[in-house]
């Protein structure tokens, strides 16, 4: 359950980003994560309107090596 940073409400989860046309997109300097694996998905408040975007890593041991490869660099 994820609460909103700004009221606390609990947020709607799981919703999927859809961009407005096809020029739209978000890239990374690095590629961490195979977007397949792991999605970019958003949780919005129902009271106050925030959006807050989010990767939802399939298990503890991907997100591991995620911190361990910024720690490196």
């Amino acid at each position: 359950m994820r609460k909103c940073l700004r009221c606390e409400t609990e947020m709607i989860e799981d919703l999927k980003i859809t961009p407005a046309n096809t020029l739209a997109s978000i890239q990374l300097k690095e590629k961490l994560i195979k977007p397949s694996a792991a999605p970019i998905e958003a949780a919005l408040c129902p009271k106050c309107g925030y959006v807050e975007t989010y990767i939802e890593l399939n298990n503890r041991e991907e997100l591991e090596a995620i911190i361990k490869k910024q720690k490196e660099k």
